[in-house]
């Protein structure tokens, strides 16, 4: 804390109404081994502020008055806290979005965030942390806050970042104010977080809600600090970690890509069926058609979603973990000095709109790899092209292009992650095409599949075989009416 970026202080109304701020008074301080007593005189009444620095970034702020009785009736006093936070990591517009409000309530039973700002009238804090990307600054209070408020102003330019305003109230005891309150200067690590029993710090960190944040704290982190206890250099604790998903995920993805070797096996057959049901007026009968054909040859397309399903929590729990994890920060790898930011080494002589004044290497490295994946894939899976639809292929060419633009101001640990991830996913499909599937043998097994009594409907198929069914019979009856119109 310098340069006046923080002030605190409690705020009292006296009989006639006048208020007074302890941050307007003058404090006189006594040093006695780790203690630190300030003492200040106002009206006749004594306040002192007794700081006690103790084990595990903790200092305890013990307020006490004597004589506030005499000069104020309100039985309360209103806590101002006003921090403006400066930058301390690379990459602004990151280190902004992770700087926010944490607080707990409900008896420490209950916590929030809030990245713009809150007002919770009828809550009692138990304390309030204003977080940035790996330090948080709290205070506690024993009796809690209450009608409190928090502001925040984003600041575009310079050392600092945002501004916080707290507002607060707290109780006075026979208009007197003893209380204790303790202020806690903490790096966000997990585990010196969960040694706070029962303070609940260790929601502070940005994990994520829920299952994201579940898999995060007993897989992800878990899994990454046991391997850096080896000794291992960061960014390969991130390929490890990325082979391990990858041994986890690969019975799904496994069954992926073989329904992409029998969905290529069946495309002749498809594109008949698109040949033979032309026009708009057909829409129906082709879609049965198709359907038909996947029926007979035992595929089932929506076992292809499942993959994808299963990758968005383990996407948006990693989008949560390599820009929160500590452990990570200054931990260089290659072109990166820093894996919770982007790296730099290609430095632009001007900003570009979504770029901004720098080109990522990992970045454009993962963007060629996700686009190398996404040919070797679309040519499998995309059927034939629908009349009056756009080129699905062409949408997916621009996906890991857009997707760059993210990545270029993302961790760079993000990016090392889903390039070794996606060129393992190359290997994979290049093993399963030329060493493990036999695409003779898939088509064989689709011709017997035909031979056999077809299996009975699952209900997902039924129901689609009715709608289908209705807004056939709907279309059947436009026409028939549109027909009567035009005759009449």
């Amino acid at each position: 804390i310098e340069k006046n970026n923080s002030s605190y202080g409690f705020q009292f109304k006296d009989k006639t109404g006048k208020v007074f701020n302890t941050k307007d008074l003058a404090f006189l301080p006594s040093v006695k081994h780790n203690t630190v007593t300030m003492t200040a005189q106002v009206s006749g009444a004594t306040i002192q502020y007794v700081y006690q620095l103790l084990d595990n970034y903790t200092l305890d702020f013990n307020v006490k008055t004597q004589g506030l009785s005499s000069i104020v009736t309100d039985e309360k006093a209103d806590f101002h806290w006003n921090y403006t936070v400066r930058g301390m990591e690379k990459g602004r517009s990151q280190e902004q979005t992770h700087s926010e409000f944490n607080y707990a309530f409900d008896n420490y039973g209950s916590t929030d965030y809030d990245t713009n700002g809150f007002e919770e009238p009828e809550e009692t804090l138990n304390w309030l942390a204003v977080k940035q990307q790996f330090f948080t600054s709290i205070i506690e209070s024993t009796n809690g806050f209450t009608q409190t408020k928090g502001t925040q102003e984003t600041i575009e330019k310079g050392e600092f970042l945002k501004k916080f305003n707290f507002d607060g109230q707290v109780k006075l005891a026979g208009n007197e104010l003893n209380q204790n309150f303790k202020w806690y200067f903490l790096p966000l690590d997990l585990p010196l977080l969960k040694t706070f029993e029962g303070k609940e710090f260790d929601t502070i960190l940005p994990l994520g809600w829920s299952f994201i944040g579940t898999l995060n704290r007993i897989f992800f982190v878990p899994v990454y600090n046991w391997l850096s206890d080896w000794g291992i250099a960061a960014g390969w604790v991130i390929f490890l970690m990325t082979i391990a998903t990858k041994l986890i995920l690969s019975p799904v993805m496994f069954k992926q890509h073989k329904l992409s070797a029998m969905m290529k096996v069946v495309k002749p057959e498809i594109e008949e069926v698109t040949e033979k049901f032309k026009g708009q007026e057909n829409a129906m009968k082709r879609q049965q058609a198709t359907m038909e054909i996947y029926r007979k040859a035992g595929i089932n397309q929506m076992a292809g979603c499942l993959p994808a399903l299963v990758q968005i929590p383990i996407f948006y729990a990693l989008f949560r973990f390599f820009p929160n994890m500590i452990d990570l920060r200054g931990k260089g790898f290659w072109f990166a000095n820093d894996l919770t930011a982007y790296d730099d080494l290609i430095k632009l002589p001007f900003h570009i709109p979504l770029i901004g004044e720098h080109i990522s290497i990992f970045a454009v490295a993962c963007t060629i790899v996700v686009l190398i994946y996404t040919i070797m894939t679309s040519g499998q899976m995309q059927q034939p092209q629908q009349e009056g639809m756009p080129d699905m292929r062409i949408i997916m060419y621009i996906f890991p292009i857009t997707f760059f633009f993210f990545l270029n101001t993302s961790s760079s640990g993000l990016s090392w992650y889903y390039f070794v991830s996606n060129a393992l996913n190359i290997l994979i499909i290049l093993a399963i095409k030329y060493w493990i599937l036999d695409e003779k043998k898939i088509h064989a097994q689709i011709q017997q599949n035909k031979s056999k009594a077809p299996k009975p409907e699952g209900k997902f198929q039924k129901r689609m075989r009715e709608m289908m069914e209705k807004a056939q019979e709907q279309q059947k009856m436009q026409e028939e009416q549109r027909k009567k119109m035009n005759k009449k």
